[in-house]
């Protein structure tokens, strides 16, 4: 019998037996909030266009690790500011330079990435654990990260949604938002600070270069067989959750890395739900 099909066999007893290590539940709580948070923000960022926002902001997060990393202080209060701070230096570019979209983008995301590598390069003495910071690493996340990052988690939610009709109205529409009353660079600024928030949380347990997966794969899973925005969102979330967590019990049983395993099961998710819709289209 192949390994899947031993996991698959006996689900039950993997799942109790993944669940008797604290690492395995602290990662698994904590990335059940961030996909939750990544997947409702991954429906406005990818309407409006803004879906490689991730990546950029990623690659900002790992710069700001690998500094904080050399003049040793924690990671996620030293980078949270940072990518906050390129997020809305992302959203002025997108409004205002001549460099603008994927471009704008690409910009922060070389840049970003580059810095963080010549800071390495630069600074000896330093032991900086590369890998778990480009994909991820269950075995970075202590409890007060958890804590922490639960609560920021949190927030986030209610924010989104306190706030729901506004994004909804922003991301649909910004002319008609306007012309309605709608503060539409605030609640643009709101989910630039959301997204970024949620991308330095994410950082810790599916790395920099995978991270923009939850907030890409859910959505367009989601768009496959919804039409309508509240129930694309709710879908995107009961995705995102499901495919984390399916992705951490096979990333346990057969000791594979659980960012790329999580990226894994969504690609799989995305690809049975686009074949679902195409027959649909056609009946």
């Amino acid at each position: 019998m192949t390994p899947l099909l031993e996991v698959l066999s006996d689900l039950p007893a993997t799942i109790s037996f993944m669940f008797s290590f604290t690492f395995m539940v602290r990662a698994i709580v904590v990335g059940l909030f961030v996909s939750l948070c990544a997947a409702l923000l991954g429906v406005s960022l990818v309407l409006k266009r803004y879906a490689m926002i991730g990546t950029g902001l990623s690659n900002v997060g790992f710069a700001a690790m690998v500094i904080a990393g050399v003049i040793d202080v924690a990671p996620l209060a030293f980078s949270m500011p940072v990518v906050i701070a390129t997020a809305f230096i992302l959203l002025r570019m997108n409004e205002s330079s001549k460099v603008k979209g994927d471009s704008a983008v690409a910009l922060i995301a070389t840049s970003g990435l580059a810095i963080g590598v010549i800071v390495m390069a630069m600074t000896t003495g330093i032991t900086l654990h590369i890998c778990n910071i480009m994909f991820g690493s269950i075995f970075a996340m202590t409890q007060a990260d958890m804590y922490m990052s639960i609560a920021l988690c949190a927030v986030v939610i209610i924010i989104f949604v306190l706030f729901y009709k506004q994004l909804f109205a922003v991301t649909y529409d910004e002319s008609f938002a306007k012309a309605t009353g709608t503060k539409v660079e605030v609640y643009k600024s709101m989910l630039a600070i959301l997204t970024a928030v949620t991308v330095v949380l994410g950082m810790r347990m599916m790395g920099a270069l995978l991270i923009a997966s939850l907030t890409l794969f859910p959505a367009l899973s989601a768009m496959r067989l919804c039409k309508r925005f509240l129930s694309v969102v709710v879908a995107s979330a009961a995705i995102g959750i499901a495919c984390f967590f399916v992705g951490m019990i096979f990333s346990f049983a057969l000791d594979l890395p659980p960012g790329a395993s999580v990226v894994g099961i969504n690609l799989i998710v995305f690809a049975i739900f686009s074949c679902v819709s195409f027959v649909r289209q056609k009946l």
